[in-house]
């Protein structure tokens, strides 16, 4: 049986986390595991974020991963997965989502069997048949649907449509695998959301089986605003596509 490892990138999430939390606890009751393990890794949040996780820490099995300062989603999702790879091994699992409670942590068990069945990186797809998403902006969806064309075009993956969503599950092998090819500080380098493209632009030259389920983004479930900066993540965007493209 696997362990699993489920990442929370978190800045300022006191209104959503305690949600998801106990979400991943009714989740995990009925998720065929050995064990599991939330890898908290708080951003610098000036809210009660990092009060909430160590309170829920004598809950359930959870590592506290404290940024004093905010450092973005780049770092942040860097300690957080590199944290888990290290502690598990190769058979175990990792799941990454957002600590905002708009991702459905009950699509878990599902994404891991998908990896039980060969996948290496599995990925909550908003462009599946079946995928729905409730409260997000009109700009912010044809932002998304965009940016899912430009990167099919430039730099097809098998089995991915949605290359910015954050909801991954992963075999811990193939992290471990990332992280030494690559280096500790190099997998993931990019400070910002665009991070999330450049995982898998570098996963796809590792001979990675990628996969994809429909979920429903629930953006009408979050407390408070996103932490998106739109203009300058698609400034970001399109220059790391534009260093990618050239290398």
């Amino acid at each position: 049986m696997q362990k699993l490892f489920i990442v929370l990138p978190a800045y300022n999430e006191e209104g959503n986390l305690p949600s998801l939390l106990q979400r991943i606890i009714n989740t995990m009751e009925h998720t065929p595991v050995s064990s599991y393990e939330v890898v908290i890794v708080n951003d610098g949040s000036k809210d009660k974020t990092l009060e909430i996780a160590n309170q829920w820490a004598k809950k359930m099995p959870i590592n506290v991963v404290n940024h004093p300062i905010n450092k973005g989603l780049g770092q942040t999702i860097r300690d957080g997965l590199f944290t888990a790879s290290q502690a598990a091994n190769e058979q175990d699992i990792v799941i990454a989502l957002d600590a905002d409670d708009t991702q459905p942590p009950e699509l878990m068990p599902r994404m891991i069997q998908q990896i039980r069945e060969g996948h290496d990186v599995v990925i909550a797809s908003r462009f599946q048949k079946g995928a729905r998403v409730m409260g997000l902006s009109r700009f912010r969806e044809l932002t998304s649907v965009g940016a899912s064309w430009m990167f099919r075009i430039l730099f097809p993956i098998r089995g991915v449509r949605d290359f910015t969503c954050g909801f991954r599950a992963y075999r811990a092998s193939t992290l471990k695998k990332a992280f030494a090819h690559y280096g500790d500080d190099k997998f993931i380098d990019q400070e910002g959301f665009q991070c999330m493209v450049d995982i898998l632009l570098k996963l796809r030259k590792l001979d990675v089986v990628f996969g994809e389920l429909p979920f429903i983004l629930r953006y009408d479930f979050k407390a408070g605003e996103s932490k998106m900066n739109v203009t300058k993540t698609i400034k970001n965007t399109l220059g790391l596509v534009a260093r990618r493209w050239f290398e």
